[in-house]
């Protein structure tokens, strides 16, 4: 039999569940188990990928938070059954390299999306590349985004960025709130692609850079491209799978 490993947010809610869980199908330390069982929403999802990415443990979500978009339905009974039927499947994260006003570098890796937004009500002026070659000279606008399709779904979407098949070798560059172009909705790029952002007049138009939850303040370039190695798994439920839910997505509006 599988050994599970339970984690969960900090509600009330999740809290019970794990220790209901627990009580039920028993439960070992999360570096010890065969598969890790997440129960919270997309955030505490997001986290649990992000501290196992690369070890090829699968994460499996139950919705016990307020967004489940990446979750399961949460249900007690049959739970080893859901698993051994669950689909799973394995992205790669966005690395992000930013530079500081300071000179410091940063590395972080995101799973939905990197994302630079103005710091002030000065709008943002941006000059884009995709692998060493100019392609907007000026974007002026509150910020800009890079998403894979696993977070096509999320800020990209409310962006009015395209949703991607969660298969689809391709990411969405998708400007937030462009002033000039104002007519450039953005782009398709091949999951090889390399994006370097540079901010122009970075002092009196500060911008920071975030992969996921990690911030960067007053960056001066970001640089951002699939990893090439670091890989996470994660588990669906094979009668809702990542495919239908886009899908759905996709038709709902």
């Amino acid at each position: 039999m599988a050994k599970l490993g339970f984690v969960a947010s900090d509600t009330e809610e999740a809290q019970k569940a794990q220790e209901d869980l627990s009580a039920r199908y028993g439960g070992v330390p999360a570096h010890d188990a065969d598969v890790i069982v997440a129960l919270g929403g997309d955030g505490l999802m997001l986290q649990t990928l992000h501290e196992h990415m690369g070890s090829g443990k699968p994460i499996y979500g139950m919705n016990r938070g307020s967004v489940g978009f990446l979750m399961n339905e949460y249900r007690e009974d049959q739970l080893l059954e859901r698993l051994s039927k669950a689909d799973v499947t394995t992205i790669r994260p966005l690395e992000m390299t930013a530079t500081a006003n300071d000179g410091t570098i940063h590395k972080a890796q995101a799973i939905n999306e990197v994302s630079l937004l103005r710091q002030t009500s000065q709008a943002a002026r941006l000059k884009v590349s995709v692998d060493a070659r100019l392609r907007l000279e000026e974007l002026i606008c509150d910020g800009i985004l890079v998403a894979t399709p696993a977070g096509s779904t999320a800020y990209n979407l409310s962006a009015h960025g395209p949703i991607l098949p969660i298969t689809a070798q391709l990411l969405a560059l998708t400007p937030i709130s462009a002033f000039r172009p104002r007519r450039w909705r953005g782009a398709l790029l091949p999951n090889r692609a390399r994006v370097d952002i540079e901010i122009l007049d970075p002092k009196k138009r500060p911008v920071s850079a975030s992969a996921d939850h990690t911030e960067i303040r007053h960056v001066t370039h970001v640089s951002v491209c699939e990893s090439t190695e670091a890989v996470g798994v994660i588990m669906f439920d094979s009668d809702h799978g990542w495919d239908e839910r886009i899908l759905t997505e996709m038709f709902r509006y």
